[in-house]
């Protein structure tokens, strides 16, 4: 029985994502917590390096650099697109977040402004260049199954197939 967060094991979690304001971005309270193969990328990397080591019923807090979570905005990522090129009838809003086949497979932008027939795209991961603060609460640790470590994820409960 493995009791601790490390490489190849199911760690199961509570947890709260906030900015640095305060505002919550993302929560598991109320909800399943979450289950994840520890050193798969199946997480950031800067939470799964912050949970290393920690046991069943340990909290932990952290705050990630852009470096350590979603990586730094890349200004050549925002383009402009004429309205045309969206379907017909579409509605466009700010913010909204859509997905496009690249010739690296799907990828996902969101819509950051539109000035009349101009639309602006904007490719960076909607975390990109924030910090984030997480608050995290362990529940579960068991090793993985051969299985999971040969898909790169959790199966079961709060897992992977649903």
């Amino acid at each position: 029985m493995s009791d601790i967060v490390e490489k190849d094991t199911v760690t199961t979690v509570h947890y709260t994502g906030t900015f640095p304001n305060g505002e919550v971005f993302d929560s598991s309270e109320g909800d399943s917590p979450l289950a994840f193969l520890v050193g798969h990328g199946n997480m950031i990397a800067g939470f799964e390096k912050e949970m290393m080591g920690a046991t069943v019923g340990e909290k932990r807090e952290f705050t990630l650099t852009p470096d350590d979570a979603y990586g730094q905005r890349d200004e050549d990522a925002v383009q402009q697109m004429d309205r045309s090129q969206f379907p017909e009838g579409m509605e466009l809003e700010v913010g909204m977040t859509m997905g496009a086949h690249s010739e690296q497979g799907p990828i996902q932008f969101s819509v950051s402004a539109i000035d009349g027939d101009e639309v602006t795209i904007d490719f960076n991961h909607q975390m990109a260049g924030k910090t984030l603060c997480f608050s995290v609460e362990v529940v579960e640790i068991r090793p993985a199954t051969a299985e999971e470590v040969t898909h790169g994820h959790a199966h079961g409960p709060g897992g992977h197939h649903h």
